[in-house]
């Protein structure tokens, strides 16, 4: 039973998820800042060239370090999803629905599992993401399957 302590143990539970992340992110920093060489960084010439335009502002600045674009949140993943969501617009269209789908911690699913246990929803926020994900691919497979939005989401 011991294994299960954490995953009943609330607000350290969250703490734990928490601290996890920040490690995983914090060595997947210092591994893209250890390997900016073998990342080929130098090779990005608008990042070349603006460092040389700046040099005397870029030497009080600090070493500099240049995240790549598979880093989640940095700015040239966002640039490579905008170019994406172009790509995608100028193939399939424009859209012509935004549809939001909303998550609702009262779920029967999500009280089932966590009654037993005497915790609320916020104290496990696994099972309400993979609740979540499972909702929303079924929302997915019946709009698909019932071509509500057109033959493009159904051939995927």
């Amino acid at each position: 039973m011991e294994a299960q302590t954490i995953l009943h143990s609330r607000r350290l539970f969250q703490q734990f998820i928490v601290d996890g992340y920040t490690t995983v992110e914090s060595e997947r920093l210092s591994f893209i800042r250890r390997n900016q060489s073998k990342l080929r960084v130098e090779k990005y010439c608008d990042l070349r060239e603006t460092s040389n335009h700046g040099a005397t502002q870029w030497s009080n600045r600090g070493k500099q370090v240049i995240l790549p674009s598979t880093f989640f949140g940095s700015h040239r993943y966002m640039d490579r999803l905008y170019i994406d969501g172009m790509t995608i617009c100028s193939y399939i269209g424009f859209p012509d629905l935004f549809i939001t789908f909303t998550f609702n911690p009262s779920w029967s699913e999500i009280q089932r599992l966590l009654t037993p246990m005497n915790l609320e929803p916020a104290d496990r926020p696994d099972i309400l993401l993979r609740v979540f994900q499972i909702k929303f691919k079924q929302m997915l497979a019946d709009l698909r399957k019932h071509h509500l939005l057109g033959k493009v989401l159904a051939c995927k």
